[in-house]
């Protein structure tokens, strides 16, 4: 099945970027696969061997993520950036247009950093319920 600009959520550019850093697991978050990304994150990556499969499995996460998140005014891609390097600051919250709480991670450090290791398990949910509510 190919992907249609509407429905592509997700980035395999992206998701290979983020899979540079793929012992803490970035890219398994990104893709939607929070349990995963966990075990990722305390295991280096299934000691290094499963960031190496991954480099494999990606193009199917891709996919798989495309299908289950919706498409809208918030990138996934942009988000997830914004969260993996600048989300202590809570600058993917303003992005999301949620000022409130990017306020409270700007001057809490993302809520000393329980928030900001939440929003890695939970983003594509909350930009999945943007769109879903700007989408009608």
């Amino acid at each position: 099945m190919t992907d249609t600009p509407s429905n592509k959520t997700h980035s395999k550019t992206i998701g290979y970027l983020l899979w540079i850093f793929g012992f803490t697991g970035a890219h398994r978050f990104y893709f939607g696969k929070p349990v995963t990304g966990a075990i990722w994150f305390f295991t280096l990556g299934l000691l290094g061997i499963g960031w190496l499969i991954d480099l494999f499995l990606i193009p199917g996460m891709d996919e798989k993520a495309d299908r289950k998140y919706t498409s809208g005014p918030i990138d996934y891609s942009v988000a997830w950036i914004l969260q993996t390097f600048l989300g202590v600051f809570g600058v993917h919250r303003f992005y999301m247009g949620k000022v409130l709480t990017g306020l409270l991670w700007l001057v809490t450090g993302g809520l000393f950093l329980v928030g900001w290791v939440y929003d890695y398990c939970t983003l594509n949910g909350q930009i999945d319920e943007i769109n879903r509510r700007t989408r009608g």
